[in-house]
């Protein structure tokens, strides 16, 4: 089942008068940028939710551009049940914010994990490609390296830079700091 989408203003008359806003976005994303009013439930724990408790009242469905949103939408939709009004707001927290919405900042908040992992990743090919070319050819093993986890991590769905990236002193605000043992 597929769910409807509404223009942001449209989603915005509908909260005022009630419905419920969902922010599917992970922690990271929504920890920097949220729409104020929203409520934050990740995709990636969306089994783990009951959202047939909302029943009688619409819910509203948002992710960044909206294609992660629509990409899940039946999966929402069998979270809510069959009597409850649902849509997804067409082109997400871009569209919102274009359309002169409030949006919440935090700059203090790291940039998205993902983003950050490009940034590494472009960087690290760079610099190796560089010092390959000025320094030692040994150096083009650094790019070599970083394209042969990118191909991993889109294979596995597992992303080693990612995971050293949470555990980064500027991301334990969002992921909370790791263990220490004894």
């Amino acid at each position: 089942m597929s769910l409807p989408t509404i223009k942001p203003a449209e989603a915005r008359r509908l909260l005022d008068n009630g419905a419920l806003l969902v922010d599917i976005r992970e922690a990271d994303e929504h920890a920097r940028e949220k729409i104020p009013g929203a409520r934050h439930l990740p995709l990636s724990k969306l089994d783990e939710i009951d959202l047939a408790v909302h029943q009688g009242k619409p819910v509203i469905f948002h992710c960044k551009s909206g294609a992660r949103t629509q990409a899940n939408a039946p999966r929402l939709a069998a979270k809510l049940g069959e009597t409850c009004e649902a849509f997804i707001v067409e082109g997400g927290l871009d569209a919102w914010r274009k359309a002169g919405l409030p949006v919440v900042t935090d700059r203090r908040q790291p940039l998205e994990l993902q983003r950050q992992v490009q940034i590494g990743a472009g960087s690290l090919a760079v610099v190796g490609t560089l010092l390959g070319l000025f320094a030692s050819p040994w150096f083009f093993g650094v790019p070599a390296f970083v394209g042969a986890g990118l191909i991993t991590a889109g294979l596995t769905g597992f992303c080693g830079m990612a995971r050293i990236l949470m555990r980064a002193p500027w991301n334990r605000g969002v992921y909370g700091s790791p263990a220490r043992a004894g």
